[in-house]
């Protein structure tokens, strides 16, 4: 189990990468989303907001009305926003789950491929 400040550290991290991609960014500038982030092992959530294709914030706690949810355990939610895990096979598998309009789903695999494209 992956403690909460260990969680907020990868947020941090995965936040630094995500917008000094101009691949990414350039991609991802019309798409404007309050995403939540729920521990199913701990019950924690996390908020993510993105403006434009930045990441503008990242918390503690669940803000807001999201657009997506995605749970996955406490462990996996480090891995994955540290870049070692690819998400993709976890998501068919049905270990991390995503509750989301079919275009932010397709919106969200694009961004898999990008972040971990040996995948």
């Amino acid at each position: 189990m992956a403690a909460t400040k260990d969680i907020m550290e990868a947020l941090a991290d995965y936040k630094e990468q995500c917008n000094n991609n101009q691949r990414l960014r350039r991609m991802q500038r019309d798409w404007s989303k309050l995403l939540h982030f729920v521990a199913k092992d701990t019950g924690d959530s996390f908020t993510m907001e993105v403006v434009k294709g930045e990441i503008i914030a990242n918390e503690e706690g669940a803000r807001g009305v999201p657009d997506i949810i995605v749970t996955a355990t406490s462990e996996d939610m480090c891995d994955m926003f540290w870049g070692d895990l690819n998400p993709a096979q976890k998501y068919l598998d049905g270990e991390i789950l995503v509750k989301a309009s079919p275009e932010d789903v397709q919106r969200i695999d694009a961004i898999t491929m990008i972040i971990w494209p040996e995948s």
